[in-house]
């Protein structure tokens, strides 16, 4: 099979950043170990012959290291390091995990650094609360309210029987969320289109509530029976025309749980994850 020359493009498709103008350059034939001696060495505005003097070597190594004619010793890269006042990460060229401190945040790790070992455990728990605060503040609020099994529109005798089933979860707070205390779920479709089967309620209990005005939804115990029903003056009222109104005459009890504040999203359920976050931060 017959070699087949193959040819590079000039630049090989590499492109190098100059360290003075940060512009694209063309590649040189000059080490960039070499080229970075002469730019810090710019830099810090020392010249050949005190950078020489410095390192104990002649003014020539400086320049035929610049020029690219030879490289330094590697033994010499930690003193070139401190002459230049730059780590070996600069000198070659190397991007650190440092390299987006700002100066302000070095001359406070300086500063630290200076302090007492017990000057630095006061810091360490200054930044720890602080930072506390700062989680505390990011994290989701959320409420803790009383969810009921028993739906809305399931018979359950005596009144205080269903405190009994009451289970605590967390929900994100909502101004909704913020004024209720319990959750109760719609069993049927008499107040559709507004409240489906299924759906769960926020409720304000009537501890909380002042009382209902004529228009507001609530939630009631007739007999033995619980709905999710409209106040009006004479009676209870359905969104759905297919359920007549519930009228009463003196002799029947009609017990109001409380204000319906309205359908609680499936996804105003607090995580789990944000639920440990709130006790842990609240404990």
């Amino acid at each position: 099979m017959p070699k087949r020359n193959f040819s590079l493009p000039a630049d090989n498709g590499i492109r190098l950043i100059d360290p003075k103008t940060g512009n694209p350059k063309t590649i040189s034939s000059i080490p960039l170990i070499c080229e970075r001696i002469r730019f810090y060495r710019d830099k810090r505005r020392i010249d050949q012959r005190d950078m020489a003097s410095r390192l104990g070597i002649t003014g020539n190594s400086i320049s035929n290291w610049e020029t690219g004619r030879s490289r330094p010793d590697v033994n010499l890269l930690p003193a070139i390091c401190e002459v230049l006042d730059i780590t070996l990460n600069d000198l070659f060229g190397i991007e650190s995990s440092s390299a987006n401190i700002s100066d302000k945040q070095k001359e406070l790790i300086r500063k630290y650094e200076s302090l007492s070992s017990r000057h630095q455990f006061v810091v360490d728990k200054l930044i720890d609360n602080l930072s506390g605060i700062e989680e505390s503040e990011a994290a989701p609020d959320l409420k803790r309210l009383m969810y009921f099994s028993r739906s809305l529109a399931a018979g359950i005798g005596d009144p205080t029987e269903f405190e009994e089933d009451a289970l605590p979860v967390y929900v994100y707070a909502t101004p909704e969320s913020e004024q209720a205390d319990s959750i109760f779920r719609v069993n049927g479709d008499s107040m559709e289109p507004y409240f489906s089967d299924g759906q769960d309620v926020l409720v304000q209990r009537l501890g909380g509530c002042s009382g209902l005005s004529f228009g507001e939804i609530g939630a009631f115990i007739v007999g033995n029976e619980t709905y999710i029903k409209k106040y009006e003056k004479d009676g209870l009222y359905s969104f759905n025309p297919r359920y007549p109104a519930m009228h009463f005459d003196n002799e029947q009890s009609v017990y109001l749980i409380g204000r319906v504040l309205g359908v609680l999203d499936p996804s105003g359920y607090a995580k789990q994850e944000d639920i440990e976050r709130y006790k842990l931060l609240h404990k």
